[in-house]
């Protein structure tokens, strides 16, 4: 019953014709295809921080913030489509974060350098 039904609304619909596409089939450049944007390595090493247990910190996903490995905002300018990764440690103490913004496990360091 439900086919039957889609093929009578389709038919009402103008027959199920199909699209046809105006531009003859001409490629559009997609700006979601354009690549994103890299970040710039601000250390070959991590930066030893002490962080505490419940407060919220921005770590610095682009490398061109002059207080690494904390975020300024130069994202906005330098690198737009980027931004800061907030993160909110459960345990306070040393921590090692990223300087080469290449880990994977972000903002910690995992020696991706």
């Amino acid at each position: 019953p439900r086919a039957a039904a889609l093929v009578s609304l389709m038919k009402a619909a103008g027959g199920g014709r199909r699209y046809q596409d105006p531009s003859g089939g001409a490629r559009v450049p997609s700006l979601c295809s354009a690549p994103l944007p890299q970040p710039v390595i601000a250390a070959k090493e991590p930066f030893p921080v002490e962080l505490q247990a419940g407060k919220t910190y921005g770590w610095c996903a682009c490398g061109h913030s002059k207080r690494q490995p904390f975020c300024d905002g130069s994202h906005k300018k330098e690198a737009p489509g980027l931004s800061s990764l907030r993160f909110t440690p459960t345990q306070t103490g040393l921590a090692l974060l990223c300087g080469c913004k290449r880990t994977r496990s972000p903002p910690y360091c995992d020696g991706s350098h």
